[in-house]
């Protein structure tokens, strides 16, 4: 059963996920989100997966939420996702999924729910 993480190295967060896996005898293929973005289908995938919406699932502190002014309620789920394609920045991370499940790590303990 293969288990993958959206993932980014520069994120300690991601790193500490990462490391809990290992610790528990997982190697996770591991995707870098920010060199690979996920396409529509599966980032809807994982929205459903984690049971959110979009901008539940949005790094909001990031200049790029302001930019595409994503506060605006008139945008629709199809729009911000677009917006989470193009800018993946944007995407929370990391995100484990397994045997369709997905667990958000934060805090990193979160994803052993799913393994």
């Amino acid at each position: 059963m293969s288990v993958e993480i959206f993932h980014n190295p520069r994120c300690s967060k991601s790193r500490q996920t990462l490391q809990l896996l290992k610790d528990n005898g997982v190697e996770p293929e591991i995707v870098e989100y920010l060199k690979t973005p996920p396409n529509r289908d599966t980032l809807e995938q994982v929205l459903d997966m984690l049971g959110m919406e979009p901008r539940d699932l949005m790094r909001r502190k990031e200049s790029e939420y302001k930019e595409n002014n994503l506060d605006d309620a008139s945008l629709t789920r199809d729009q911000l996702i677009d917006t989470m394609i193009a800018h993946p920045k944007l995407i929370e991370r990391p995100i484990v999924i397994k045997n369709g499940k997905a667990a958000l790590g934060r805090p990193p303990k979160q994803v052993l729910e799913i393994i």
